[in-house]
């Protein structure tokens, strides 16, 4: 198979990078190269933000319904290529096509939220705040925003959570797609430049950090929208917010489940199953721990063991499919270093995902469920973000020593409780520290039109991505206090000027 060489887009033309440097993209379902991302020079991804400056102002002067247009035409876009779209995702990422098709449906759900723009941007106004004296609030757009996007969700990331409510406000973005899965977003800005696109409102560019760096602390970039791990997360948002930009920074996770022993033990562990194995472990919103009350802890793990290896494993694109690749083989020998780091922490290995190799697929990046039980509160591997199809399994005597175990966590995307207690239910939701909660849900992501809202060090920033949060963030507010002069006002005005003009002339 021809290994495609992709290129990068400003001002709605596909340009070959001059640096001479490429990233491998490849296929994890198989282990062999389908393509190659430019590295874009400093100087590249300089004209992108240039192109993303000058469109801005006829942009942003755009009315917002002419905007919101654009969204409808390439929703409807999506769309007509869904299952292409999918297909590409599972292609480049590795996750199943039924997860790839979440990945695209994620960006169609986002752009129906940005239709909601000419509602949400409204800001609000007072008569007479005091006396005749009217106060109105405006939300306008803020300028260019990069949007640095991460391997997992190469759809949904960059042209769902970034994207459609970006421009939609009337602001330009530059997006850095990332390097190993660049192509499904490459795709998803073509559908969009169909769709009537104006120059510049969009550019999309690969690169390494030397380009990045530049991006985050140039001058014409007012904003940064950022997924990816905690240290990188850290260092955009210092540097950042120290620059006088905004910035949403989405980083790790480790979300805990609590189980207690009223849950209906295999209805819980089916929803487990789903969500600690799916897209292989690599989403922020992944459960890769599970705290069992100890009176069922036994029972509940040999479901889990069950359940696990009943997954299909294959090809990412086989519909069959239900537990594909990891992204790389990078990524597959970190999640079996892991592994490897836990058994020696003193974790019981129940189920190993070493070594697996399906047929036909020998050579791709594999690595099949695993379980490791007694996972005591000081082992890493309870605690660090492994990214991979690995369930800790840590126990716990009450609902108050589980709950402690799992806000002990420095990470709080997410964390769920399942029990059939009204009241746990309740004091869980009050107390836990996750920012999304489920009560009885393995995954508790929110629709679109609420934000995706972390907390401690799984985010840095003030408002979230999607929701009114995201609408907040790409946009500023100014207010206008207006003073409404009187005819009695206006004659007295004009009186007053008149006797002042005599008297100077005197």
């Amino acid at each position: 198979m021809a290994i495609k060489r992709l290129k990068y887009c400003v001002n709605n033309e596909w340009l070959e990078s001059t640096s001479g440097r490429y990233t491998p993209v490849m296929n994890p379902s198989t282990g062999e190269q389908i393509a190659e991302a430019p590295v874009c020079s400093p100087a590249e991804a300089e004209a992108a933000v240039k192109a993303a400056r000058a469109a801005f102002p006829d942009w942003s002067g755009q009315p917002v319904a002419v905007r919101t247009q654009l969204i409808f035409r390439f929703r409807e876009l999506v769309y007509q290529h869904f299952e292409e779209l999918s297909i590409l995702v599972a292609t480049e990422m590795g996750k199943n096509y039924e997860e790839s098709k979440g990945d695209v449906f994620k960006v169609i759900e986002a752009c129906e939220l940005s239709l909601s723009a000419p509602l949400e941007l409204q800001g609000y106004s007072l008569m007479d705040a005091t006396r005749s004296h009217d106060i109105n609030l405006y939300r306008l757009p803020v300028g260019v925003f990069l949007g640095v996007a991460p391997y997992n969700f190469p759809a949904m990331i960059p042209f769902g959570w970034f994207t459609p409510q970006c421009i939609v406000s009337g602001n330009c973005m530059v997006l850095k797609a990332a390097s190993m899965v660049p192509q499904s977003a490459m795709r998803l800005l073509e559908l969009m430049i169909e769709a009537g696109l104006p120059k510049g409102v969009v550019n999309l560019i690969t690169c390494g950090r030397e380009a990045l760096a530049d991006l985050i602390a140039h001058p014409e970039i007012n904003g940064v929208s950022f997924v990816g791990s905690e240290s990188v997360g850290k260092i955009v948002y210092g540097q950042a917010a120290a620059a006088g930009k905004r910035v949403q920074a989405l980083t790790e996770a480790k979300n805990h489940a609590l189980i207690l022993e009223d849950a209906p033990l295999e209805w819980t562990a089916r929803r487990v199953v789903n969500s600690a194995f799916g897209c292989a472990g690599q989403r922020c919103m992944a459960l890769p721990v599970v705290v069992v009350q100890e009176p069922v802890a036994d029972e509940f793990v040999k479901i889990i063991k069950k359940l696990a290896q009943e997954l299909v494993i294959g090809a990412a694109y086989d519909p069959a499919t239900h537990l594909g690749p990891l992204v790389s083989q990078g990524q597959k020998d970190s999640v079996e270093k892991w592994i490897a780091k836990g058994v020696e922490e003193g974790a019981e290995l129940v189920l190993d995902g070493r070594g697996c190799r399906p047929k036909g697929f020998e050579n791709g990046y594999f690595v099949g469920p695993t379980i490791l039980d007694k996972v005591k509160p000081k082992m890493t591997v309870g605690d660090q973000e492994i990214f991979g199809p690995v369930l800790c399994v840590k126990r716990c005597a009450s609902f108050e020593e589980g709950l402690a175990l799992m806000n002990a966590n420095r990470f709080a995307n997410g964390s769920s409780i399942f029990t059939t207690s009204g009241y746990y239910s309740r004091e869980f939701v009050r107390h836990t520290d996750g920012g999304m909660v489920g009560v009885n849900v393995g995954i508790p992501v929110p629709l679109g039109f609420f934000p995706f809202s972390g907390n401690k060090r799984s985010f840095f920033g003030d408002l979230h991505c999607l929701g009114r949060d995201g609408l907040r963030f790409y946009t500023r507010v100014k207010t206008v206090t207006t003073k409404w002069i009187s005819p009695e006002e206006s004659q007295e005005a004009r009186v007053s000027t008149w006797e002042g003009t005599i008297n100077k002339q005197l």
